[in-house]
Formats: C-alpha cells, structure tokens, sequence
C-alpha cells in the first residue's frame, strides 16, 4: 500500500505540472496533503507537518542559498566571475571548460555540501555559457554532477560521516576507498552526460536576474588574485574547520569555535561582507550599487526556495506516514550480500522518501546487523548505504527542484537530466564498492 501511495504521488504530480502546468510550490503543496490524507495522518496534524517540512528544508537551506546568491551577484555585477571564467578559459582553453568546472567541482566539493558548492560556483557556470555562447548544460551539468558525487559519496558530507559513526568506521578510511573510485566515476559520468543527444536537445536559458548581463573589458574587471580569493574564502573557512574537527580531540577549547567558522552561513556571511568591500568601495561602485546587486538576487530566488520548501513539506509528509518503516520491515528478511543490501533498501527509501538524508541513515540503521558477522569492512559498508542514496533524485527530492529551478527546466527535461545521471552515479557507485571489497578482502 505505501509503495502505490508513493506512485501514484508522483504521477499526479507530473501530471500537476507538465499536464496542467500547476506552479511547482502549489502542486507539491497539494500532493502532500492529498498523501497525508490518504495515509491517515489527522487532519489538525497536516498543517504542523507540512510547517516542519518547510522549515527542516529551509532553515538552514535559505541562509546558504541566498547568501550564496548574493556573493555570486556581488562578484558578477563587478566583473568578479567574468576574470574567473576566462581565466578558467585561458587555462583549460574553450573546449575544456567541461574539465575545468569538473576539477574545481570536485576540489570545492570535497569538504563543502552539494548545496553550498552549488552557489559558489554557479555564477561562474553562467558566465561561462554566455561568454563562449555554448549550452547552459554543457557546463552547468558536469558541475552539478561532479558535486553530487563528492557530496553523496564521501565523508565529512552528513550522510556518510553520520553512517561511519554507527558502523564504528574509519573516516579517513571510508574518504580515502571512497575517492579511489569516486573521482573516475564522477568525472567520467560528468563528461558524457552532457554529449548525450537526449541532453543536448535541451536548451535552457540563465535564470533572470542570478547573474550580470553585462560583458566586462579587461580593464573593468577586478584581478584574478582578488577574484578567487573571495570566491574560496568559504571554502576555506569550511575545509579549514572540516580537517580541524576531525584531527583535534572533541574536548579542545578550539572546537567551539570551529562550529561557528565551519558552519555554512557564517563562512558566507564572512565571505558577503568581504565581497561588498572588495567589489563596492575597492573599486570604485558605492555602496547603493552593490546592495541593488544583493536586492536583485534576493528576487530572483523567492520562488526557488518555495519550492525548494514545498519540496521539504512532501518529503516530510512521506516520512511522517512511516513509508521509512514499512520498507524496513520488509526488507529486513532479504537474503543478499551484505553490499548489495545495504545500497538496495538505502535506493529503496531514496525513491520513496526523496530525502538522501533520511535514506542514508535509515538503510544504515537496517543493514547495521549485517556489518560484524559479514566480515565485510564497515567503511565499504558505509560507501555502498551512501552510493545507494544518491539514485532516483526525482519530485519528492527537494535538491531536484534546486537543480530544476537555478538551471530553469520544465520538470520533464529534469526527470531526464538529473534522474537519470544520478541514478547511474548510483549504479557505478556500488560496482565501485564491490571491487574495492574483492582487492581490499574481508576483515581479518
């Protein structure tokens, strides 16, 4: 029953927005009531879940997504991510820009979540289609692509760092297996996805108001130096605390601030401020021009987060009704290797639950029995829960709706886009894991 619940959420939703051309916020709103409804949840409960929902997605999401939006506005407007991407150009030449957002991708994205990464590095993907007039996707997906690797894959990204505390694995370890097969995989699926004529197809145009229109002379733009320092100030501020968490004992007087730096929407408000300075006064643009740049941003993002939002609210409407639970219980009798199970129930709940979160704690937390008696390397055991919550990012999945609505596709063309490229990053991603596991051998 909770399964053809699910399914047919889904389909009505589809057909909500491509069928009826429904606003995404509204259409998502409308199904999670339908579901919770459906399910049994009381009608007074509705409401409060639906408020959690939003809240759980945004609270944390909004400060990162907007701030990030306008840090990038700020460097776009004064010609900040113009230097980085022809310099990006000049290096990597117009026919590696693919290879240059996949290295600077995944080097951001080691440390950084996917939806911060994203922001950063965003603004320099639009730039970088307009001044070589080639397709948005065809550099904006292997960015996208690349981050989702990183962040799905490896620790210290939530889901996984969270699976190495139950499994009693090694971090370092489970980083360390995790890029030996994560790297090739990442920027393999990164390069092609984009040539595929089903992608090529799609021509999606910049979001207004999320980047500069204007194209700047040499002498207009701000160094290279100043240029990327600003734009990896955040990432330093979160590797620098990452590394500094996980090499420092808990009870070090230094920690209680390392969760203040290393927290995401401290690091971008400090790189904001930077950026205002830098690109305002330093060179020459008042102090009214750059606060238009961050008011201009802001309006550009309201209905992102929305969605975003009501992405939240459905997801949490599905975990509320126990679909989490029920597949638990069903698949807890499977007679499978232990790999092979633990990626399976973690896809399984990705695809009814949407939240890689929720899925990757709660497959962990099935499989957990199996990690001992298995002989099988708790650190592999946490790479194979990870690669199998990455698959079938689709409409219950609010990272679907940010990808959706920053590289502006109808929700079929990123069905086609995003579905698809996770869910084999997924596939690769457990055949990864069981070749790792042959080479490295049981535990001994």
């Amino acid at each position: 029953m909770p399964f053809v619940v699910v399914a047919v959420a889904v389909a009505v939703l589809l057909v909500l927005m491509t069928k009826l051309k429904f606003n995404g916020f509204i259409a998502l709103l409308l199904v999670a009531v339908a579901v919770a409804f459906v399910m049994g949840i009381p009608a007074g409960k509705i409401p409060e879940i639906l408020a959690d929902g939003v809240g759980g997605q945004i609270d944390e999401t909004m400060l990162v997504i907007g701030l990030g939006a306008m840090i990038g506005r700020v460097m776009g407007d004064a010609g900040a991510a113009q230097r980085i991407a022809m310099k990006l150009v000049a290096w990597f030449g117009e026919k590696g820009v693919q290879a240059a957002m996949v290295v600077s991708a995944m080097l951001i994205g080691v440390t950084m979540f996917y939806e911060v990464a994203f922001v950063i590095i965003v603004p320099v993907a639009f730039t970088l289609a307009r001044a070589t007039r080639v397709n948005l996707l065809w550099v904006g997906l292997p960015m996208s692509i690349a981050l989702s690797t990183m962040h799905s894959f490896l620790p210290p990204h939530p889901g996984p760092t969270a699976v190495a505390g139950m499994y009693d694995a090694s971090v370092g370890l489970t980083l360390f297996y995790g890029l030996c097969f994560a790297v090739p995989i990442g920027a393999v699926i990164a390069l092609i996805w984009p040539r595929l004529p089903f992608i090529k197809a799609m021509n999606p145009q910049i979001p207004d108001g999320l980047v500069s229109d204007k194209l700047f002379t040499d002498e207009e733009m701000p160094k290279m130096g100043l240029s990327v320092s600003v734009a990896l100030l955040p990432v330093v501020m979160l590797a620098g605390a990452a590394v500094a968490e996980m090499t420092l004992p808990e009870d070090h007087p230094a920690q209680n601030w390392l969760g203040f730096f290393g927290a995401a929407p401290i690091a971008l408000l400090i790189t904001l401020l930077v950026a205002i300075w830098a690109f305002g006064p330093r060179v020459g643009r008042s102090l009214s021009e750059v606060s238009t740049s961050c008011t201009s941003s802001a309006k550009a993002m309201a209905m992102i987060l929305l969605v975003i939002g009501a992405g939240g609210a459905f997801k949490e409407v599905l975990v509320e009704a126990g679909i989490a639970d029920y597949i638990a219980h069903m698949t807890s009798g499977w007679a499978l290797s232990p790999i092979v199970l633990a990626w399976l129930i973690a896809v399984i709940l990705r695809v009814a639950l949407g939240s890689a979160t929720v899925a990757v704690v709660t497959a962990a937390g099935v499989a957990a029995p199996l990690v001992g008696p298995s002989m099988v390397h708790p650190e592999l055991m946490v790479l194979a829960v990870s690669s199998g919550s990455i698959a079938f990012s689709h409409v219950n999945d609010p990272g679907f709706w940010m990808f959706k609505e920053y590289f502006n596709l109808s929700v079929t063309e990123a069905l086609k886009c995003r579905t698809t490229y996770t869910t084999v990053l997924s596939i690769l991603g457990l055949a990864g894991v069981l070749s790792m596991n042959l080479i490295i051998g049981p535990v001994s």
